[in-house]
């Protein structure tokens, strides 16, 4: 593959697997450990994802178990939590916190859904940017005439070739989470 485009496509990459990230945390009244990737903890002054203060397991389908290696931090987690916008209160024994899930409305899975295709829409602007600033710069190279008019136009129809390939990808990424949550 030419250079000029791998950067692009790398852009557009970047940009699929941050809505990939962005879906993983969008719950379908599974338990999924997941939701807690963009949870941080005060762990003695640095915020630490909950992931590496402790062990968190699924012990069952709507049930998440954190058990904080330092019982320390048990009230930081559950601080961490309740500030999150996850909408879960934490239940602590003193040793583990369990987080459990509430079945989702049909209302709320709704409202995911279209999240999740607003997300959808985001990552393809996204891309469509990426694919401006690349015929930009083939445009530039033309003009300094570092490239010839055909390649310019061989440019462009390849770097709309890998927008479409990503839209797509973005289209169906966006259609199974849609289903899945619509699941019951």
């Amino acid at each position: 593959m030419d250079e000029r485009l791998k950067i692009y496509e790398e852009k557009m990459t970047k940009s699929f697997d941050s809505m990939m990230r962005d879906f993983a945390g969008i719950r379908a009244g599974r338990a999924n450990p997941h939701v807690l990737d963009k949870i941080k903890v005060d762990y003695y002054g640095t915020p630490t994802p909950v992931q590496q203060v402790g062990n968190v397991s699924v012990p069952e389908p709507r049930m998440l178990q954190i058990q904080p290696w330092d019982k320390s931090l048990l009230k930081a987690v559950e601080k961490a939590i309740l500030t999150s916008d996850l909408g879960i209160n934490p239940n602590s024994d003193g040793s583990v916190i369990r987080l459990v899930f509430p079945e989702l409305t049909e209302e709320r899975r709704k409202e995911l859904v279209k999240d999740i295709k607003k997300k959808g829409e985001a990552a393809k602007v996204a891309m469509r940017n990426i694919r401006r600033d690349a015929n930009e710069n083939f445009k530039k190279l033309n003009k300094a005439s570092e490239i010839s008019e055909d390649d310019q136009k061989e440019l462009e129809t390849k770097i709309q070739k890998i927008t479409d390939k990503y839209v797509a990808d973005v289209d169906k990424a966006v259609e199974e989470k849609s289903r899945e949550i619509l699941t019951v």
